[in-house]
């Protein structure tokens, strides 16, 4: 975990605040503010305590059979001393995530709700970014001229999720990581945009990829930690991450309320549906791997893609941060060989 990082704002500097977030959010607004957001997601499946963590959720008293990303962000809350406010995702994430700011707020965390609203309502999501811009005193010039900044930086990241699917120069596990960490940029755009522009001169020098099997991750990003590992070690080579590509905010407009009103993740399942099936036909996407969470209930949902999508699912579930288990490597070589 960073330090707190001396910034300058108006021309006086000053130790500048971590803010925790439980999903993405409209991290332009917590820029602006003059803070550094943290994506405690990223922050618990990186660290090198991932078990204790969720140990120290369970000791609390959270149950064995609920989300591990749940008890990992509480854990990883109560570890990160730096982190004394959270802005926590009331609709559209994690039904368990109003437990989860109840006991923050117990332990003496400062909660700040932020709700996307289900059917995409423009006046209501322009609400809780204004509402979000007064509790961390921004105005809409500053988060306009952020935007723009972080714009650039995302940029970027669409030209990393490109050399993936049609150059074939960046592998699935790369692709992710970028993606995943324009959540918050890990803390520091300026840094983050020139580690982007460093690994695309990289890879310019790359022979392309041959691997035979073009996959398509949806669903949350997977707790597993080795799983496009394993998928490439069979000849597969994940091309398409639904959720992680959200993150990077991949449709371009200068508009902040509709950029937030076209990520797809946080409303309706048929709303992503759209996006996934565009991205099959344009990237060539040959399979789908569905990943869920253990105990959420997004599981439910794969009745729906099953029903909609007309290529080949394979469906995973992951619980706790580790390898992939015996029994999805058995299944995944069998699809795996039968997609062959």
């Amino acid at each position: 975990m960073k330090k707190l990082e001396l910034s300058d704002r108006d021309g006086v500097a000053y130790l500048a605040e971590k803010i925790g977030l439980t999903t993405t959010v409209p991290v332009e607004v917590i820029y602006a503010g003059g803070y550094i957001p943290v994506d405690l997601n990223n922050v618990f499946i990186t660290g090198k305590e991932t078990h204790k963590y969720i140990e120290k959720a369970e000791l609390a008293g959270y149950p064995r059979n609920l989300c591990g990303w749940i008890k990992g962000i509480y854990g990883t809350v109560l570890s990160e001393p730096e982190i004394n406010k959270v802005i926590a995702v009331t609709q559209g994430d994690c039904s368990n995530t109003h437990a989860l700011m109840e006991t923050l707020e117990l332990a003496g965390i400062e909660i700040i709700p932020f709700a996307f609203p289900f059917d995409r309502d423009r006046d209501l999501l322009k609400l809780q970014i204004e509402k979000l811009m007064d509790r961390l005193g921004t105005n809409w010039g500053e988060v306009n001229k952020t935007k723009e900044d972080l714009d650039r930086v995302r940029q970027l990241v669409w030209e990393i999720d490109r050399l993936t699917y049609e150059e074939n120069l960046v592998s699935g596990w790369e692709n992710h990581l970028f993606q995943v960490s324009c959540s918050d940029f890990n803390g520091n755009p300026t840094v983050f945009a020139e580690e982007a522009k460093a690994f695309i001169e990289q890879v310019q020098e790359r022979t392309p990829f041959e691997n035979e099997i073009r996959i398509g991750f949806i669903g949350v990003p997977p707790i597993i930690t080795d799983i496009y590992h394993y998928l490439e070690e069979r000849g597969g080579r994940v091309v398409f991450n639904e959720v992680q590509r959200q993150f990077t905010m991949p449709f371009s407009t200068e508009d902040l309320i509709e950029q937030y009103r076209l990520y797809t993740y946080p409303y309706h399942v048929f709303y992503r549906l759209e996006d996934v099936q565009r991205e099959i036909e344009r990237r060539n996407i040959d399979m789908l791997i569905h990943y869920t969470q253990s105990f959420c209930f997004r599981q439910i949902e794969d009745i729906i893609f099953r029903n909609k999508i007309k290529i080949p699912i394979l469906s995973l579930e992951g619980d706790r941060p580790g390898p992939v288990d015996a029994r999805s490597k058995m299944r995944i070589d069998s699809f795996l060989d039968m997609m062959r």
